[in-house]
């Protein structure tokens, strides 16, 4: 008799470790992370990201669970490979377990995949026709996985969307204002930073704010409004392009721009492209610098870089009270992602803005990072969390690969018993 096997919800399986290596890849990054995971617990083991691939100077570094710092090495990383590599030797090095299965974020799997699964031939084909959705994001990821394959063979290769936490927006937010045969191809909105916004229900454990608001913002930024710890609403759209000012992404602008653009200086589909993703957004308004810590310090002298800052905040303070339309009332709002997380500046110029929803900052607090950081006579709490990404892909990828492993197991019973 073939004993019955499955993932998370077979008993043995509870308790049982897994070591899993969590990549998550930008578009000039690989950020990494080595965790023991089980059921109830995400324990790292070591984490770490190499920067400016394919620049002349690379940095390369990493810190262990208690996030004291192991190396940071400074040398050219040409490629994502490279990168891979050179994270296989760090493994090595510092006697590490080896990966019993690797998870990779992915920002858009288009419209057939939108649940994390294991990577086969099929779900690699249904990426490399979801390049078109995420330009910026999907190739680099597509050579992450194969680099994985090739230097862990053997290992189930875990792909954990961004867009499965707003799978199940209601149509009212999903549904986009165009022809309905083009809706009906998949033209949607699908909303991103998904594994972001679960860390954060994660963290925020329970009873969970019924009524909450998640600005994750870095780089790429949104707003996402959480009912029940449920994606109701989410800034960005069918790309992640759209939605608040971003570093170098436009966010929203009235179409006409782009027709504009197309009817009167000539742009392509491939120079809009390059327009909206990587010459907009901060780095546009302002003419200097996508990050906002160079913004900060221009801008006493530089009028633009001073604009780009208060746009910035503007547009995310506008996007904030649009969902609290849609959640009814806001119990909580927490501030995530690089900008977020670190930013004390903009979280004061954004909260500033939203004085008609009750929100009230402590100005020590906030200063120190210090959660929560609204004051006692706020209408609703103001957390800073930090998003915890990586720890999500390790969670889904431990579930998937135990189905997978209980799977293989099954079968070989089965061989091994037609055998006997």
């Amino acid at each position: 008799m073939i004993p019955k096997e499955g993932g998370e919800g077979d008993p043995a399986n509870a308790k049982r470790n897994l070591t899993v290596l969590a990549l998550n890849s930008g578009s000039s990054s690989l950020k990494f992370g080595l965790y023991c995971v089980n059921a109830l617990e995400c324990k790292r083991l070591i984490a770490g990201e190499a920067e400016s691939i394919g620049e002349k100077q690379g940095d390369f570094h990493a810190e262990d669970a208690q996030g004291v710092s192991l190396l940071r090495e400074r040398a050219a990383l040409p490629s994502q490979k490279a990168a891979i590599i050179r994270l296989a030797r760090l493994l090595t090095d510092m006697k590490m377990p080896v990966p019993e299965c690797v998870g990779h974020r992915i920002v858009h799997g288009g419209p057939k995949l939108r649940q994390h699964c294991l990577i086969d031939d099929s779900v690699t084909n249904e990426l490399e026709t979801a390049v078109s959705y995420a330009p910026l994001h999907m190739p680099l990821a597509l050579a992450v996985i194969r680099f994985s394959e090739s230097h862990f063979p053997g290992v189930p290769q875990v792909a954990c969307f961004d867009t499965s936490f707003h799978a199940h927006l209601p149509d009212i937010a999903r549904v986009l204002p165009i022809p309905r045969e083009l809706s009906a191809e998949g033209i949607e909105r699908y909303g991103f930073h998904g594994l972001s916004c679960e860390s954060i229900v994660h963290q925020l454990g329970q009873p969970l704010p019924s009524n909450l608001l998640i600005a994750h913002l870095g780089n790429g930024a949104s707003i996402t409004a959480v009912k029940d710890g449920q994606s109701i609403d989410t800034s960005m759209g069918l790309t992640p392009t759209g939605g608040i000012i971003m570093g170098t992404r436009s966010g929203d602008l009235d179409p006409g721009v782009l027709v504009y653009l197309a009817r009167h200086k000539n742009l392509d589909a491939r120079q809009l492209e390059e327009l909206v993703d990587r010459r907009s957004g901060l780095l546009g308004i302002s003419g200097l610098s996508e990050d906002l810590r160079n913004l900060h310090k221009a801008a006493d002298f530089d009028p633009a870089a001073r604009l780009a800052i208060d746009m910035f905040c503007y547009s995310a303070a506008k996007q904030l009270a649009a969902m609290s339309v849609a959640l009814g009332a806001v119990d909580a709002i927490v501030f995530t992602a690089g900008i977020g997380q670190n930013d004390a500046r903009v979280r004061a110029l954004i909260c500033r803005r939203l004085a008609g929803l009750g929100v009230r900052l402590d100005d020590v607090r906030n200063s120190e990072s210090r959660d929560p950081i609204s004051d006692g006579a706020s209408r609703c709490l103001v957390r800073v969390l930090p998003s915890q990404e990586d720890e999500q892909i390790a969670r889904h990828t431990r579930t998937l690969s135990l189905g997978a492993m209980a799977t293989v197991r099954t079968l070989t019973h089965r061989v091994m018993g037609r055998v006997l």
